[in-house]
Formats: structure tokens, sequence, C-alpha cells
């Protein structure tokens, strides 16, 4: 299962500001298995979730004060943890980073342990962050969206290299690109072969996951990339279309990752930041309705 990182070995359209550029720029073109160093700045949504001092998740920056994650990463209290924004190398701090302290979490209702449905949370920090260059939010989906299975998209995070293999220093944040693979795909993938960390009972892929990978493994998330964003770019603009939420080891093959969606969560986060623009797409690159 993807697990923190342990600490030991209808769219309301955006016709006119304030909100109507922050997040419709694409920058740039887990920790990440079959990945690449990403290029500084080309993520610039991307959060490092801090208990103490150690990087536990990923994240992505949604709004001035947002920032979305997976409900299994918090356990603690609140103050155990903060939010790191603006960084690259965890090892070699750059001159971006920021660190916020958190005022609340908001782990959805449903959830109820790995493997679970409504593995996803927000986390209001205690003061706005200032967008620039390399922080900047991600545009959402509104529940309506629908990504296609075979969409090229895009995992980010400091996670293990392989399962039980940590990044090495001076931990440069991972990208990989892996396809959108459906639903029903992806339950017949689990459902062939057996491992020990497989989860109970058939069908595991829910109605609110998706996956993304390839079936013969190879690139993937892993340990502490959970939490972080599954990003597709999308009328020239990126969209986050998951959370990663769990899987069996890493890269294995028939066990893809498994991310929580986020258009069947569109109305809960807006229950929260009311004020937050959601982006209807058409697949085939036309136009959402804008006006």
């Amino acid at each position: 299962t993807r697990r923190p990182a342990a600490t030991t070995p209808g769219f309301y359209s955006l016709c006119s500001p304030p909100f109507s550029s922050a997040c419709e720029q694409p920058m740039g073109s887990p920790r990440i298995v079959g990945g690449n160093d990403a290029k500084n700045g080309s993520w610039p949504w991307q959060v490092s979730i801090r208990e103490g001092s150690n990087h536990i998740c990923g994240g992505s920056l949604i709004a001035e004060s947002w920032v979305v994650s997976a409900a299994h990463c918090f356990n603690g209290d609140k103050s155990a943890y903060h939010v790191n924004l603006g960084e690259y190398q965890l090892q070699n701090p750059s001159e971006s980073l920021v660190s916020f302290p958190i005022k609340e979490i908001y782990r959805h209702p449903s959830y109820t342990d790995i493997g679970s449905s409504g593995d996803i949370a927000l986390v209001e920090l205690e003061t706005p962050v200032n967008f620039n260059r390399v922080i900047r939010p991600i545009c959402l989906p509104a529940s309506s969206v629908e990504f296609p299975a075979g969409m090229e998209c895009w995992v980010t995070g400091w996670g293990d290299t392989q399962y039980g293999e940590s990044l090495e220093a001076p931990k440069t944040l991972q990208e990989v690109q892996v396809p959108l693979i459906d639903r029903d795909t992806c339950n017949s993938l689990f459902n062939t072969g057996s491992y020990p960390d497989d989860p109970q009972g058939t069908d595991p892929i829910k109605q609110d996951m998706i996956c993304a990978g390839y079936p013969e493994g190879e690139k993937d998330a892993c340990q502490g990339d959970s939490g972080g964003p599954l990003v597709c770019e999308w009328d020239n603009a990126w969209l986050l279309a998951g959370v990663v939420s769990w899987g069996v080891e890493c890269a294995r093959p028939n066990r893809p990752g498994v991310y929580i969606l986020l258009p069947p969560y569109a109305d809960w986060i807006q229950g929260y930041v009311p004020t937050i623009p959601f982006t209807l797409r058409r697949y085939g690159g036309q136009k959402g309705v804008w006006g």
C-alpha cells in the first residue's frame, strides 16, 4: 500500500479576475519509480507535507490557503504537521521555499483506511501564500469532467524510487508520465495473479478511483508520494485529475497505481472553499462552457 514515507529507514467560468489566470497557465511539460528529475518550478503546485522535519506525503496547492492531499497521510494532531511550498531538492532548500503551519485538516468522512473510498483531505494553511513563478495553484476539474482512458498524465513527488529504496540525495523532485486506465480494466488487472499485499476481495478499484500506469509495471508512484498530484494537460491548462492513494508495492506487473479522482469531490471541496473555480472541459480539444 502507499503509506506516508516512513519517518525512519459546472465551471463557473473564469471570465473575470481575480481567479482567471492563476491556474490557467501551464508551467512545464511520487517518490517516483521509472521517472526523471523534474525541472525546478515546472510543477509549481507540488507541496511537501512534513511531520516534524520529515517529508511524509505530497499534496497540491489549489488556492491561496488550501492544499489537497490524501486522508491517510494524517493520523495526528494538526500541530504535528506543516506544509512546504516552493521545494525542489529536499536536501538542498531553495530560496523559494516557504513553510506554513496548518490551521485545519479536513479528512473526507467516507475514508476509513488504506484502499477505501474517500482517501482525500483538504488542508487549510494558517496564512495565505503569495503566488509566484514557482508557487502556483493547479486547476480543479468540475464534477462532470471525465478523464478518458489512455490519456497521458503526470505524477510527481519525492517518494521511493523502488519499493523500499529511498530517493537519492539531494532528493530532487521526480516526474513520470503514465496513461490513465479505466476502472473495469484496472479491476481486471488486480484480479490477475496475487501478491502478498493485495487488497481483500475482488474489484478493489471503487467508483471514486482511477488507475494510471502500465500492465507491465515499471513506472509508478511509490511510498512517500501519497497525497501528491496526478495531473493532466487539457486545453492548455493543467487539471488535477487525482490524488496518489494506494498501490501494491510499486511498479509491479498488473498492479498500476491507484488514485482518488477529483471530480467526485468537487462539491465537497467547494463546500469548504466556495470561491474556488472549477474547470469544465470537453475531451477532444473543444473549449468548455465559458461565460
